[in-house]
Formats: structure tokens, C-alpha cells, sequence
């Protein structure tokens, strides 16, 4: 089996080397050819992960048919929707994933579609708390005299928003020319 390696530390120390003794160790074990290593030394919520966007890249292209990282912390930090994106795209790739150090994370194995539900619940969880703490910060602010949302639009600006339409400018220009947000013009044209 061709097999990538991830590797991730957040700053300079002798721990990538230990995480990628013991995945090669692992994989002379299992007779596994290791055809590429990819180690990231930042911080694993940033966006900009150089080496594993490349490493993402190479899954779309089939350069290996299994990922091995040491720990799903050391894959990604991003968030619960964010690794779970990472590890569907992986899926959609047909790149099969494996953690080092925690065995139920493993798309390799007969419990594949367990683990695949069981992360795509806990996104569902994670989407829920996002919504009940903006829910919950909206209620204080309407407590403190704060009203959210959009700003509502006075009738002459709706008036201009859907003569402009009418006349047959674009969103993009109705929005730009009168200093408002795609969203509200979209919000006035129904």
C-alpha cells in the first residue's frame, strides 16, 4: 500500500522527528511503501498549512491511497466542521486516513462508515453550539437596546434599488453604486 505521512508541530522542536520515527516504524511493520512525508511546522488552525494543502493536492490526485498522521490534533486543529471537511474530502478522493495513536480513527478498517457518521455528527453538534451562541448573543444584545441583523433601507433607496434593477443593471452594480450589500439589494428585489 502507498502510504503519506503527516506530519505537524506549532514551532521548532525534536517532536516531528519522534512523530515520524514512530509512523515509519509502523509502517515497516506493516510493510507499507511510504511514498511521500509532509510535515507542517505551524500552528494546526491556521488556514495557511502550505505543506498540507499540498498534501491535500497530491490525495486529489491519487499519489497515495493512505494517510497516516500520529494524532487527529496533529492533522488539523481547525475546528470539528473543518476536520471533518478535510477528512471527507480525503474520503472523496478514495484516499483512506488512519490515526497513529487513536485506532477508532481509522477509514481503513470494516468500522469505515461508523466513524464517517459518527464525525459527521459531531459537526452537526458543532453547527447546533455555533447557532445557539449567536442566538444567545443576539437576545443579549437586544437586552442592552442593540438590534442585529441588516441595517432596514428607507423607501426611497428600495425605490432606486429596484428602478436600477428594472432597468436592467446587475446586482453587483445596484450594490456598489448605492454603498449597500449584495445581500440587501437581493433582499429588496422579492
Amino acid at each position: 500500500m502507498k502510504v503519506a505521512l503527516y506530519l505537524r508541530i506549532s514551532k521548532e522542536s525534536s517532536e516531528l522527528d519522534n512523530q515520524r520515527l514512530v509512523l515509519q516504524d509502523y509502517c515497516d511493520k506493516m510493510h507499507y511503501e511510504i511514498v511521500d512525508i509532509y510535515a507542517d511546522i505551524i500552528s494546526g488552525a491556521s488556514p495557511k498549512r502550505p505543506v498540507f494543502n499540498r498534501m491535500m493536492s497530491d490525495a486529489s490526485k491519487h499519489k497515495f491511497s493512505l494517510l497516516l498522521f500520529y494524532s487527529l490534533d496533529r492533522f488539523s486543529r481547525s475546528g470539528t466542521r473543518d476536520t471533518i471537511r478535510y477528512l471527507q474530502m480525503l474520503d472523496d478522493y478514495n484516499v483512506m486516513y488512519k490515526s497513529y495513536t487513536e485506532q477508532y480513527i481509522d477509514s481503513s478498517g470494516i468500522f469505515k462508515d461508523v466513524i464517517i457518521a459518527l464525525l459527521s455528527t459531531l459537526a452537526k453538534q458543532e453547527r447546533l453550539r455555533i447557532s445557539e451562541r449567536v442566538h444567545a448573543g443576539l437576545a443579549r444584545a437586544r437586552q442592552q437596546g442593540r438590534v442585529g441583523g441588516r441595517p432596514t433601507l428607507d423607501e426611497t433607496k428600495i425605490e432606486k434599488i429596484r428602478n436600477m434593477k428594472s432597468a436592467g443593471n446587475s446586482i453587483v452594480d445596484i450594490s456598489k453604486t448605492l454603498r449597500i450589500s449584495r445581500g440587501s439589494v437581493y433582499q429588496y428585489l422579492r
